[in-house]
């Protein structure tokens, strides 16, 4: 049985730092693309950023140039360093694969509050 747990949330000031990071056991995780997703309150889980297995990198617009995704195969760990947060990054932070169809079912996910 897969499992997925996130973790490294927290709260922080606009414009610090944290680092999440998703366990995942019970999967090759090394042959998968995985995401980050995150959801707002009142609003939709979105995909934040994807790595494929071979290491190539996308962001969404909104946190381009302040998030970084990486991955560790031997750990079957995958990270999300998040630099400059803003209020608008305040969400629920969740791991799976990309694309969802392909999916595990979700973890807890890890709790992301920036403010002041």
């Amino acid at each position: 049985q897969v499992r997925l747990v996130e973790s490294g949330g927290g709260l922080v000031q606009p414009g610090g730092s944290l680092r999440l990071s998703c366990a995942a056991s019970g999967t090759i995780f090394s042959i998968h693309n995985m995401g980050w997703y995150r959801q707002a309150p009142g609003k939709e889980r979105e995909l934040v950023a994807t790595i494929t297995s071979r290491g190539s990198t996308t962001y969404a617009d909104s946190v381009k140039g302040r998030f970084t995704i990486s991955r560790d195969n031997a750990k079957n760990t995958l990270y999300l360093q998040m630099n400059s947060l803003k209020p608008e990054d305040t969400a629920v932070y969740y791991c799976n694969r990309d694309p969802l169809r392909y999916g595990y079912a979700w973890g807890q996910g890890t709790q992301v509050t920036v403010s002041s």
